[in-house]
C-alpha cells in the first residue's frame, strides 16, 4: 500500500513483493565501506520516498537531527522512488551490494526484507515499552525486532452525514454489526442519484486484502494457523466473504476498478457515497472537501472491537558498525515523542505511543480534527498482518478470491476453497 499522507492514497502494494522474495532470499553481498565519513562526519544515507507535506515535515528533522548531532549526517535523498516502490529499489541494490543506511519499508514487506543479512537487528537498541502493540508486532520479525516504526495507522469508518440524513438514517454507532452495515449501506444506496453505501478496492492487490483480516479476526479466524502450517481462515474466511457478497447481491457495493482504491475514495469525496472503511490519512482530502463526516469504529460480528494497523517502518542496514550505530541513533531520535510528534501533526501518523498521544500538541490536534481520536482509540484493539515471509503470497491468493467473489464470478465457499489450497501448498514450502 503506498504511503497513506498522498492525495491519492495506496496503502500497500504487497502483492510485488512476491516477485523478489527469492532475490531476497539469497541477498548477501558486500555493502560500504566502514565507515563512510565526510568531514568526521559518519554519513547515513536515507531512502524514504516521501512526498510532498510528508517529504517537507521529514527534510525539517532531518536538518534539526544533524545540527544536533555534529558527527552523523543524514543524507534524505529518498532514493529515488516513492514509498510505494521501496521494496524493489532496496531489493535491487541489496543484490548490487549498494543500499542504503535506513530505508522506509512497510510493515508488511519487512519479513521478506530481513532474509537479507543485511538487515540490521536492533533488539535492545530501542526504547518501546509505550509504544503501541501493534506497532512493536510490525517490526519484530521471529522475536527479534528488525526495524523501528515509522508511521502508524488503523482502519474505521468515515460516513457522509449528509447522505445519512437524506436516507433518514441515524449515524452509526460503536458497536455496530456487520449485518447493521450491510442494512445501512443498502438503504444509502440511491441508483437514481448515483449513490452508492459504500465501496472495496476490486483489484486483488494489498490494498484489497487488508481490510478483511479484521473480519477474519473478529470471526475467530486468522491468517496462518497457529503450528504454522496451513492458513488460519478457512470457515472464517467464507463467512465475511459472505458479507462481501450481500453487498454486491444489493448493489450496494462500488468496486473500484483501479489500484489504490483512487476511483473509490473520488467517490466518496464527491458526496456519492454513504460510508468507506480508512484510515486518518484520508481526512485532510476530506477536510478540503468540506465535507459533513462522522468517524466510527469498524462493525463486528461478535460485538467485540478489532480493526487492523498497517505500519511501516525505518529499517537500518549494515553498512559497517559505525554507519550501523549513527543509522539507529536516526531512527532512535525519530522515535522519541519530541519527535513523533512533529511527524504525526505534519507527516500524518498517529502516535508511536502512548507517550506521544498524551503530549498537550496531539491532544489538541485531536480534539480540532473531527473523528480523528477515534482512530487512536481504534489502537486498544488493533491487530496487524503477521511478520512472515509468505504473507505476500497468501495475500495474493486472498485478493484474488476477493475479487471473484466482488465481480460475482464465484461463490464464496468456491473462492475460499481455491485460495486456501493455494495457500496452503505456499505454507507447506519450507521459508
Amino acid at each position: 500500500m503506498s504511503d497513506p499522507r498522498t492525495a491519492a492514497p495506496s496503502r500497500r502494494d504487497v502483492l510485488r513483493a512476491a516477485a523478489v522474495l527469492a532475490v531476497a532470499a539469497g541477498l548477501g553481498g558486500c555493502g560500504k565501506s566502514d565507515p563512510e565519513t565526510t568531514g568526521g562526519q559518519v554519513t547515513v544515507d536515507l531512502w524514504h520516498g516521501q512526498t510532498d507535506t510528508a517529504k517537507k515535515a521529514l527534510d525539517a528533522l532531518i536538518a534539526e537531527f544533524n545540527r544536533t548531532h555534529p558527527d552523523i549526517a543524514v543524507i534524505g535523498g529518498g532514493g529515488g522512488v516513492t514509498a510505494d516502490s521501496m521494496l524493489q529499489k532496496v531489493t535491487a541494490g541489496l543484490a548490487a551490494g549498494s543500499y542504503p543506511d535506513v530505508a522506509y519499508i512497510f510493515g508488511s514487506d519487512l519479513a521478506s526484507i530481513t532474509r537479507s543479512p543485511k538487515v540490521a537487528d536492533l533488539s535492545g537498541q530501542l526504547q518501546l515499552d509505550a509504544v503501541w502493540p501493534a506497532a512493536k508486532a510490525a517490526i519484530t520479525v521471529k522475536d527479534k525486532v528488525r526495524a523501528a516504526p515509522a508511521l502508524l495507522d488503523s482502519l474505521c469508518v468515515v460516513y457522509n452525514k449528509k447522505l445519512f440524513a437524506a436516507a433518514g438514517l441515524p449515524a452509526p454507532k460503536a458497536g455496530w454489526t456487520w449485518d447493521d452495515f450491510v442494512a445501512t449501506a443498502a438503504k444509502l444506496t440511491n441508483p437514481a442519484k448515483g449513490v452508492f453505501g459504500t465501496g472495496w478496492p476490486g483489484v486483488g492487490d494489498e490494498d484489497t486484502v487488508w481490510r478483511l483480516w479484521p473480519m477474519i479476526w473478529d470471526l475467530g479466524g486468522d491468517v496462518v494457523s497457529e503450528d504454522g502450517k496451513k492458513v488460519g481462515f478457512e470457515q472464517a474466511g467464507e463467512q465475511a466473504l459472505a458479507t462481501l457478497d450481500k453487498l454486491r447481491t444489493d448493489k450496494s457495493l462500488y468496486v473500484d476498478p483501479k489500484p489504490g482504491g483512487e476511483q473509490l475514495y473520488q467517490v466518496f469525496l464527491g458526496g456519492r457515497m454513504g460510508m468507506v472503511a480508512t484510515g486518518p490519512w484520508q481526512l485532510p482530502d476530506i477536510l478540503d472537501r468540506k465535507l459533513d463526516y462522522g468517524v466510527v469504529p469498524l462493525p463486528s460480528y461478535s460485538g467485540k472491537a478489532v480493526t487492523i494497523s498497517g505500519p511501516d517502518t525505518w529499517t537500518v542496514f549494515d553498512n559497517g558498525s559505525a554507519r550501523v550505530k549513527a543509522a539507529t541513533e536516526f531512527v532512535r531520535w525519530m522515535l522519541d515523542a519530541q519527535q513523533d510528534v512533529r511527524w504525526d501533526l505534519q507527516g500524518g501518523s498517529l502516535p508511536l505511543s502512548t507517550t506521544t498521544a498524551a503530549l498537550p500538541q496531539w491532544k489538541k490536534h485531536a480534539a480540532e480534527t473531527s473523528g480523528l481520536q477515534v482512530f487512536v482509540d481504534a489502537l486498544e484493539t488493533a491487530r496487524v498482518r503477521p511478520t512472515i515471509t509468505a504473507y505476500p503470497q497468501i495475500s495474493e491468493h486472498l485478493g484474488t478470491a476477493i475479487v471473484s467473489v466482488l465481480l460475482g464470478k464465484k461463490s464464496p465457499a468456491d473462492a475460499l476453497k481455491e485460495c486456501v489450497e493455494q495457500s496452503n501448498a505456499v505454507l507447506a514450502v519450507p521459508s
